[in-house]
């Protein structure tokens, strides 16, 4: 039984985890229509820069100033801000195929840098010994799992209970706007760039504070983990839970992980041996089966988007 709880709180922990990602795109996507493909370049920001500020001192790689946890990820969110405002700057006069074949550019980009930067980020063998939340706890698989299931529930809570107040505010109704008619927005004296600009740096800081939830959650990163199948995974998160809805992203981020959590299972227990290798490929094989046959059913998602009519759009 304390197996079971201890998965079950392991399993809700990496779920909410993908669930502030989802919520970070669904800002850009769901609230300002931008098309990011570059959500595993900015995870890998801001798991990096967490591991740098928190882990202890090594001598293979730079870093290792072993500060709180908590600076950590503050870090990690400005330094993914920061990469996504200079990439947002050249990038977002972009439209739809452009800007998405760009932004994937962008997130390739960063996984070589990580790869091939073995002073900065240990290069292929990733950097090791990131310190966990509760560690003197690690002992009690139940009450560790507990614990870090505790935190994590509450900072996806926090950006939960944030950003329903932004979609909501005069702000947010700007950017539906800019979203549904870009001509009508802007003849009310509103500047496209700047509102999509202000969406798509602090939904790429979401996506850096997931990165760097999931480097101190398992202790260790490498390029690996940032490959563009994690931009899958929380595309199809929040695209099966409903884009526009921040329900619809946490719920997508639970369901898609439950998904790809039994699909390893089974593939694991029912392919013969010489097919395991291609256990992970056929995962995907799953998911995309999953979120076509969801999309059929319901075109807008588990939660769609409510309907709203974009008013005061001259208060944001």
């Amino acid at each position: 039984m304390t197996g079971i709880l201890s998965y079950l709180c392991f399993f809700a922990t990496v779920a909410l985890i993908y669930g502030v990602a989802a919520l970070g795109l669904n800002l850009q996507w769901g609230g300002a229509g931008l098309f990011n493909v570059g959500v595993a370049g900015f995870a890998a920001v801001g798991a990096y820069v967490a591991a740098w500020l928190t882990a202890a001192p090594v001598a293979s790689h730079w870093g290792g100033f072993a500060l709180p946890i908590a600076l950590g990820w503050g870090g990690a969110m400005l330094a993914a801000a920061l990469v996504a405002a200079v990439v947002g700057m050249a990038t977002l006069r972009l439209r739809a195929d452009y800007l998405a074949i760009t932004t994937f550019g962008a997130a390739v980009t960063l996984q070589l840098l990580a790869l091939n930067l073995t002073t900065l980020t240990g290069g292929p063998f990733g950097i090791a010994f990131i310190p966990k939340p509760f560690e003197a706890l690690a002992s009690r698989p139940l009450a560790f799992g507990a614990a870090n299931l505790a935190l994590v529930a509450v900072v996806a809570a926090l950006v939960f209970w944030a950003l329903e107040r932004l979609t909501r505010s005069p702000w947010g109704r700007v950017l539906r706007a800019l979203r549904e008619d870009e001509a009508a927005a802007a003849a009310l004296g509103k500047s496209p760039d700047r509102f999509r600009l202000q969406a798509f740096v602090i939904g790429a800081a979401l996506m850096g504070l997931s990165g760097a939830m999931q480097a101190q959650f398992f202790g260790f990163i490498a390029p690996d983990n940032y490959l563009p199948v994690l931009t899958f995974q929380v595309w199809v998160m929040l695209v099966l839970g409903g884009a526009g809805n921040n329900r619809g992203a946490v719920l997508g981020a639970v369901v898609v992980w439950a998904l790809w959590a039994l699909s390893g299972t089974l593939f694991t227990g029912l392919l013969p041996s010489g097919w395991q290798a291609r256990g992970a490929a056929l995962r995907v094989v799953a998911i995309g089966v999953a979120l076509a046959l969801v999309l059929l059913l319901r075109p807008r998602g588990l939660i769609g988007e409510r309907a709203t009519v974009s008013r005061h759009v001259e208060e944001g």
